[in-house]
């Protein structure tokens, strides 16, 4: 509903139970003030930042920015978004890998539009009036892929 976003902001955390995303990521207990955190990386952490909602959410509104403002070719959007999320300019083979991506999965996406609408709206919601559904998934995949980048998640 209209206070999902809200909730976001304070959640309730229970010692016992924290949030699974959370653990996953090697969160310290909130029993004890932690000074440092301990790094690790582990498979968890790449399948969580596929599949949780809140990233399949965050993938959904990079995807819906990238056709608004990226440009109106699939390298000025790619080029975009590589920018978006990673502060500098693709290299060649990154623009020709996401590039490459994105066609694959739309291709993928057109047979099955039932998937296609799905992997577009939700958690997010439907998309804008106008844009085109498989497209949108697409790129959603494409921006799943970028915030599941480890130049992404651990800048130095």
């Amino acid at each position: 509903g209209e206070d999902r976003f809200r909730r976001a902001l304070y959640p309730n955390w229970r010692r016992t139970t924290p949030y699974p995303s959370m653990t996953t990521f090697d969160a310290p207990s909130r029993e004890f003030c932690a000074i440092r955190r301990i790094q690790t990386n582990t498979p968890l952490q790449a399948l969580v930042t596929l599949n949780d909602p809140v990233y399949i959410e965050a993938a959904q509104g990079l995807a819906r920015r990238v056709l608004r403002e990226g440009g109106d070719s699939q390298q000025s959007r790619v080029t975009f978004a590589v920018e978006l999320c990673l502060g500098r300019p693709p290299q060649d083979a990154e623009t020709i890998a996401l590039t490459r991506l994105y066609q694959q999965t739309q291709n993928r996406l057109q047979e099955t539009p039932e998937d296609a609408k799905s992997l577009a709206a939700e958690p997010i919601g439907p998309p804008e009036e106008g844009q085109d559904v498989t497209e949108l998934a697409a790129w959603t995949v494409v921006s799943n892929v970028l915030l599941n980048l480890d130049e992404f998640l651990m800048r130095p």
